[in-house]
């Protein structure tokens, strides 16, 4: 399997070629220059980051932030396979103070909302100054959320999506393009 393979199989499964990898980096490119631009006033961002999914997406958008923030990690679980269970599970939680201290959640993907939902239940009882959401990827027609996600890179279908940091079991994070579920 190239890099650039216009289809892709993993676990029976066959994907096609949805986003490039010079196009992620043009989304990114541009969430971060809105980013810097909505922040540039702001002395420190704690940047959250949601594991697994969002490492490769947030270490690309945190090296176009200007200015000297903190980056952590926190770690949910809501899918098995390519199905959505419904119920998140906290796997690493986090180990910040983050009172009076402006967030940024940086997250791959928002599709139906409720790990996000439950993320930010626990965050803003712990009195932050602000916080932010900003995902690579966004499924409105699955949305059932209640917030605003301030800065999203891209709205998709709701297609299954491997590659970039997305998964199938443990399967195709390394791929530097993102491919869909064939239907």
């Amino acid at each position: 399997m190239t890099d650039n393979a216009s289809e892709i199989v993993i676990k029976d499964k066959t994907f096609k070629k949805y986003i490039s990898k010079e196009e992620l980096q043009e989304i990114i490119s541009n969430l971060a220059d809105r980013i810097n631009k909505d922040n540039e006033n702001k002395e420190e961002i704690l940047f959250i980051v949601v594991l697994n999914g969002a490492f490769m997406f947030a270490a690309d958008l945190f090296k176009r932030i200007k200015g000297l923030h903190k980056i952590t990690f926190v770690k949910f679980s809501s899918y098995d396979s390519v199905y959505s269970t419904g119920k998140v599970k906290s796997l690493i939680g986090l180990n910040e103070n983050i009172a009076n201290k402006h967030i940024i959640i940086v997250e791959d993907i928002v599709d139906s909302g409720k790990t996000m939902q439950d993320l930010l239940n626990q965050l803003k009882s712990m009195n932050p100054a602000s916080v932010d959401i900003c995902t690579l990827m966004f499924k409105p027609n699955n949305f059932k959320g209640d917030y605003n996600i301030k800065y999203i890179g891209k709205n998709i279908s709701n297609e299954f999506i491997i590659g970039y940091g997305f998964d199938l079991d443990g399967i195709g994070r390394n791929l530097p393009n993102i491919y869909q579920l064939k239907k």
